[in-house]
């Protein structure tokens, strides 16, 4: 897997700079809607945030370099195109590029929700777990199972809202960038 590894000499420094200015972006917003909506303080809600996106930014930098080499040529040399020369090549390139990003959309939704559930449940307090564990003795069964019901679905809405207008914001500034 490691054999042709090698440090490149051309660096794509459009591409990582977007890459930071997009987490600049999604960073405070998601921020801002993990407080609004999760009811977190704001040092929480840019804590849990920051985590999310930089995790999944890393994940997903990972997945796409072990799936860069096995992509055909045209491919290959369409990304490339994209990345350095910011044009495409092919005229259908534009259609694979939407499809492309639908798909990466909605999986970064089931990251993100997966690594805000993971950061939410393992990064309580210890004192409000006691607490909690206290109080749901009292509750039947039935009304423990609704409540972290809830919870779920309230976290999937927020990370779809939150992605949602991450994603549009991002969308906004390339539109402007591209006219």
């Amino acid at each position: 897997m490691f054999e042709d590894f090698a440090i490149p000499r051309v660096w794509p420094i459009g591409a990582i700079l977007f890459n930071f200015l997009f987490l600049l972006i999604a960073i405070p917003i998601e921020a801002y809607i993990f407080n609004k909506r999760l009811q977190f303080d704001k040092k929480t809600s840019t804590f849990y945030a920051i985590s999310v996106n930089c995790f999944s930014g890393a994940i997903g930098w990972t997945i796409f370099f072990l799936l860069e080499p096995r992509l055909p040529v045209m491919l290959k040399s369409e990304l490339i195109s994209y990345v350095f020369f910011n044009n495409f090549r092919a005229s259908n390139t534009p259609s694979v590029l939407i499809l492309t990003a639908f798909i990466i959309f909605f999986i970064t939704i089931i990251l993100k929700f997966f690594l805000l559930q993971l950061f939410v449940f393992s990064l309580t307090e210890g004192g409000k777990k006691e607490e909690e564990v206290v109080e749901t003795r009292k509750r039947p069964r039935w009304r423990v199972a609704n409540k972290v019901r809830f919870q779920s679905t309230n976290l999937v809405t927020t990370t779809l809202i939150a992605n949602a207008l991450s994603y549009s914001a991002i969308t906004f500034i390339l539109l402007i960038r591209n006219r």
